[in-house]
């Protein structure tokens, strides 16, 4: 405990740990002031996402690479996964896609984008291994492909009836898990050797002992689950109040706030001219919410959700995570880049949030 409660000092982020218990106060006070539930929410997620993310760590680092990558790759992006099954939960079904869109384009753009401006800035050029990056960019690809397929045939669902759309993604959500599985087997296993740049680089820390970081897994698991519920109550009238649409907030709010922990690191690690490990973090975590947590959650709204949810997105954000996805795969391969490149694709994503903003989804204005 005192290992925790040392870095907890130690880790300015996690000072804002304090918002957790205010913002569990404030529900049960004053339940209907859904503006101030809503901030302090977004204001809670942020450091228990950090601090879920060094509890992963430390369990990780304590049970040798295979279960510890495992951990990694499952847990990693926990946080957007548990705030999707609450607005699962409440047949908020938008505010989900929108998420898992937006997941997908935050990590691929946002934030290897953001990495290669910070990077950049102080080094003059940066380079790193084409064959890892080409191996994420591919993987996140057919995923993306996977996962849009069922909007390209929308059509069909009004020409022949319904039912079309839930069987497809059902059927899709199965066939991604299964490369999700694949893919742990290459990564972990049979070609864990192209991945070993990005399993390294954590040594510098000093990880919690093991029983104290799977007692602060589970804790922070509940938490961010009471947190989460808050934040989807509150979400909808607090984005009428601040003007934004649920598309809106979950395209970009969500996934900025569920990706911070992954933020600090990927961010700390480009200032360290290991852009290795970037690549790996931003196009795996995007990669995996496409591959396991977007099939997840459309198997789980047959249990919690009100109705099944199926995969057809609005226009908008297919071709906002195509491009995405392209946009990464041609930035990283040809191994090289400077600040330059970063700060394009900062200004890529900055287009893609002002369109959300001023142009919602239809029927979300």
């Amino acid at each position: 405990m005192q290992t925790l409660l040392r870095e907890i000092r130690d880790t300015p982020l996690l000072w804002m740990l304090a918002f957790v218990p205010i913002v569990l106060v404030a529900e049960a006070v004053a339940p209907h002031s859904h503006t101030l539930l809503f901030v302090l929410a977004v204001l809670a997620i942020v450091p228990l996402a950090a601090l879920l993310s060094h509890a992963t760590e430390a369990v990780a680092a304590k049970t040798g690479d295979a279960v510890g990558g495992l951990l990694n790759a499952t847990l990693g992006n926990l946080t957007e996964l548990i705030i999707a099954i609450a607005a699962l939960r409440a047949g908020q079904y938008m505010l989900v896609k929108a998420s898992i869109a937006g997941a997908i384009v935050t990590n691929a753009v946002f934030m290897l984008g953001a990495c290669l401006l910070l990077g950049g800035l102080r080094y003059h050029v940066q380079e790193y291994n084409r064959a890892g990056a080409r191996l994420s960019s591919g993987l996140l690809l057919m995923a993306t492909v996977a996962l849009l397929a069922p909007s390209a045939v929308a059509d069909l669902e009004l020409s022949q009836g319904g039912g079309i759309l839930n069987k497809l993604s059902v059927g899709i959500s199965i066939l991604l898990i299964a490369a999700y599985g694949l893919g742990l087997l290459f990564s972990l296993g049979t070609h864990k050797e192209l991945f070993a740049s990005a399993d390294h680089g954590e040594g510098e820390e000093v990880h919690l002992p093991i029983g104290t970081a799977v007692g602060t897994l589970l804790v922070v698991t509940v938490l961010v689950a009471l947190v989460s519920e808050i934040f989807v109550e509150s979400v909808q009238k607090a984005a009428e109040t601040f003007g934004m649409s649920p598309a809106f907030v979950g395209f970009i709010v969500v996934s900025l706030v569920g990706a911070a922990a992954e933020f600090a690191v990927a961010f700390a690690a480009a200032r360290k001219d290991r852009l290795d490990m970037v690549v790996s973090i931003a196009l795996g975590s995007a990669s995996q919410i496409a591959l396991f947590v977007a099939p997840a959650l459309v198997l789980l709204s047959y249990v919690v959700g009100p109705k099944p949810m199926d995969l057809q997105f609005w226009p908008g954000a297919v071709t906002m995570v195509m491009i995405a996805t392209v946009t990464s795969a041609f930035i990283t391969a040809s191994g090289r880049s400077a600040w330059f490149v970063g700060a394009l694709m900062l200004f890529i994503y900055a287009v893609f949030a002002l369109t959300l903003y001023v142009v919602p989804p239809a029927g979300q204005g």
